[in-house]
């Protein structure tokens, strides 16, 4: 009888639902569903008692409030591009997944105020050619652009390989649109640069993973567009040379410096294996690599001979061994495709135990000697797959399988890797998610390496925005 009333309120629910956003737009086949249940990463799957796809705003607000009065979870969704599996169900088969995927309108571009006012499930490679086509130009950038959400990005405070210049998605965002877990609507879209009327609000919803509210729309930052770029890969004698030549870098080039990331020789050793079309401009792969990338708005600017000097002189004092300056855009992106290339030639390689950390600039390379010297010791034959955006001390630092090696006996060592890599990182005051947020994948390490005190602080914050825990249980936060 329990089973049968159940069934019987799901109907009733379900129809509320279909009420509001049509039918149509209520999933609750399996088959329907299947794109929406597991992560990209295909490392968790749940189940849904519907996928539910608003329209605009409104039946946002209507789904939540429907959602909070039958005390029924609310997973949000955008492009389901996330790496630590923050927007996918657990396996109850009881959570309802919001996607926003129809919430994709441009509303509006602003010239003179350098902005722009999107729905949060615009796709980012949308924002940014929206953005070029008014003049303008829409830094963020990311290998997922072509189907992640703005939405997720600001969820997720994402990063991407322009961070060193013009910051994390946060720094991109003038204001927001949210609803919260009861429906009601927070209108704060002003768009304005200087608002010092009490507490940031806009900033305490971005990265919050959707635990606190649903953003549906947000006002950006434009900015003006590059007029030329140049791209250098750059060989390096061994992993100190990195931030010396990052410093001289930033002394000469100063805010036109745009990207500055690093990679060692294993890295760049594993795409040219795995990833078809890629060629090393170097004779020999060596020990350490950075593909570094000045811009400017001035067409006249000379680029090229301002970092030829500074390799030049970077090379003359020890710094570099050798570099490739790219001569024309094509050139430009075969050398980016080393760098991005990464993540694939992981894939086709075999499995990695990854982590995504932060620490202060001048240690990274530091950490990454007392790190090797420490899983080296515990776990004898991993390789090691490090590379990221040093330019704002995020490290992807990632470990392959020894080669006498099952990928059973491998992945029995993800949780006390992962100790002596995040217990490191603890050390040198890092961070142990610095892109990717914290979802599933880091929620039970967090209350190690945050402080007490921010964690009542952020458990307190859940309690007072989403009383009944609807809004994404289960991750960022124990519940």
């Amino acid at each position: 009888m329990a089973d049968e009333a159940e069934a019987m309120s799901d109907t009733a629910f379900l129809a509320q639902l279909a009420d509001i956003v049509g039918a149509a737009h209520v999933l609750t086949e399996a088959t329907a569903q299947d794109a929406y249940v597991v992560d990209w990463m295909k490392k968790y799957r749940g189940r849904a008692l519907a996928v539910v796809r608003p329209a605009d705003t409104a039946q946002v607000s209507a789904v939540l409030h429907c959602c909070n009065d039958a005390r029924v979870s609310v997973i949000p969704q955008g492009g389901n591009t996330g790496m630590a599996g923050g927007a996918t169900p657990d396996d109850s088969g009881r959570q309802v997944i919001l996607s926003l995927g129809r919430l994709n309108r441009i509303r509006e571009i602003d010239p003179v105020g350098n902005t722009i006012t999107v729905d949060a499930g615009c796709i980012l490679a949308n924002v940014q050619a929206a953005a070029r086509e008014s003049g303008r130009f829409f830094p963020l950038s990311l290998g997922a652009e072509g189907s992640c959400t703005i939405g997720g990005n600001l969820a997720t405070n994402a990063g991407g390989i322009a961070v060193l210049r013009y910051g994390n998605t946060r720094e991109q965002a003038l204001g927001l649109e949210v609803v919260l877990a009861d429906g009601r609507i927070w209108d704060g879209l002003q768009g304005l640069r200087k608002d010092n009327t009490g507490y940031d609000l806009r900033d305490l919803f971005i990265g919050s993973e959707g635990t606190l509210g649903v953003i549906t729309a947000a006002v950006l930052k434009l900015q003006a567009a590059p007029a030329v770029r140049v791209t250098a890969l750059v060989a390096l004698p061994d992993q100190d040379a990195a931030l010396k030549l990052f410093v001289r870098l930033g002394a000469r080039a100063g805010d036109r410096l745009t990207a500055f990331e690093f990679m060692t020789h294993s890295c760049l050793d594993l795409v040219l294996q795995h990833v078809p079309g890629t060629v090393s401009p170097f004779a020999t792969v060596p020990p350490a690599i950075v593909l570094t990338e000045l811009s400017d708005t001035d067409a006249a600017a000379d680029l090229a001979g301002l970092l030829e000097n500074i390799l030049g002189d970077a090379i003359t004092a020890g710094e570099a061994e050798d570099a490739v300056i790219a001569q024309s855009g094509e050139q430009a992106k075969a050398l980016w495709r080393l760098r991005e290339g990464i993540s694939e030639a992981q894939v086709r390689a075999g499995k990695t135990i990854k982590h995504d950390i932060a620490l202060p600039i001048g240690r990274l390379t530091a950490f990454m000697r007392d790190c090797e010297t420490a899983v080296e010791a515990a776990f004898p034959g991993l390789r090691f797959l490090v590379f990221g955006h040093l330019g704002d001390g995020n490290l992807h630092y990632n470990l392959q399988r020894a080669p006498h090696m099952t990928d059973d006996d491998f992945y029995a060592l993800t949780a006390p890797l992962n100790a002596v890599v995040h217990d490191l990182v603890h050390r040198y005051r890092g961070s142990i998610s610095a892109e990717h947020g914290v979802g599933q994948l880091r929620r039970d390490e967090l209350p190690r390496y945050k402080p007490p005190v921010a964690m009542q602080i952020m458990h307190d914050l859940k309690r007072l925005f989403d009383s009944r825990n609807i809004l994404n249980p289960g991750k960022l936060l124990q519940s």
